[in-house]
């Protein structure tokens, strides 16, 4: 505990936007680190709904004194379906994603999953009844053309795991926008335990028809896997408290560096360049999305707490 504090104590000394900067370098490494797992579980046997399966035990494992620690109150919600929908979400997004990663190259799956803020947008005008600007809407086109790039369709073959993986980044975009629309009378800590709760039965259906008894390898594994999966949100949470979106937002792109890293060394996975182009146009938009998104919202704020204010001080007079 004493070497842990001597470790983090020159991290503490750093202005909020350098700690930001560092915890979302930590998160890409820790993301991609689970990723590489993944795909070793997945290679040395365990079927895809298993590993799901025993992914979310484990990190209900890793929550349980924060969990004990809030009491049994955070699961109270008269919004169970809106819950259960946002699991749902949740739920497929994680199948599809560990499914992409066990058959793609782990930077091709990191480079699709860029596509997430562009159908979160694609959601938000539709569920949400946003008004998208020409400037998102231009970005939105920016990264579908990077899209298109990547994969080249018709002039390679698609694969399974393509699809996969960017209908991993939809589902997610599915199970963020439920979350904006639970945030508006839910808290974080019913968000957080309800969901981990819901996705369990979810991924053990299918898990038991598929169920292998696991090794003792594989077991740590997933133990690693869901510690990485606690360590890397936590990180990634924190490192948007301490900075604005357009600060943070930008180092997400070291994902794709460390996770071609991995995919080098411990598979022997080598992107081409349109991996690299196609990945570097989806990200560039989907910056510009997250930024633009972030400033309507704090003008929106903004405009709010003035409002308030007006009223506070003509209240009186009347």
């Amino acid at each position: 505990m004493v070497f842990l504090r001597v470790l983090i104590k020159p991290f503490l000394n750093f202005s909020p936007v350098l700690q930001a900067a560092c915890l979302m370098i930590f998160a890409c490494l820790v993301f991609s680190l689970m990723g590489g797992i993944i795909r070793y579980v997945s290679d040395s046997g365990m079927p895809i709904f298993q590993v799901v399966f025993l992914r979310n035990v484990a990190g209900i494992l890793f929550f349980l004194p924060w969990f004990f620690q809030a009491g049994l109150g955070v699961l109270k919600t008269a919004r169970i379906g809106a819950f259960g929908l946002r699991s749902l979400f949740g739920f497929a997004s994680m199948l599809s994603w560990f499914y992409a990663v066990s058959v793609l190259p782990l930077a091709d799956a990191v480079a699709l999953n860029f596509t997430a803020p562009i159908f979160g947008t694609i959601l938000a005008i539709v569920v949400l009844r946003e008004v998208v600007g020409i400037r998102r809407g231009a970005a939105m086109i920016v990264g579908f053309i990077g899209a298109m790039i990547f994969l080249r369709p018709g002039l390679t073959e698609l694969s399974i795991g393509s699809y996969s993986a960017i209908f991993s980044a939809l589902t997610m975009a599915g199970s963020m926008t439920m979350v904006k629309l639970l945030s508006r009378t839910e808290s974080t800590a019913a968000m957080v335990a309800l969901n981990q709760i819901l996705i369990i039965p979810m991924s053990l259906i299918p898990a038991i028809f598929v169920w292998q008894t696991p090794t003792m390898e594989q077991l740590v594994s997933i133990l690693v896997i869901g510690l990485l999966a606690t360590v890397g949100h936590l990180s990634f949470t924190k490192a948007y408290t301490l900075a604005d979106v357009s600060i943070v937002m930008p180092f997400d792109f070291f994902r794709l560096i460390f996770s071609a890293m991995i995919g080098f060394l411990f598979f022997m996975q080598e992107p081409d360049l349109f991996t690299y182009i196609g990945a570097a146009i989806i990200f560039a938009s989907s910056i510009y999305i997250a930024i633009r998104e972030a400033r309507v919202s704090s003008a929106e704020r903004k405009e709010i707490l003035a409002q308030t204010k007006a009223e506070t001080r003509s209240g009186p007079a009347k």
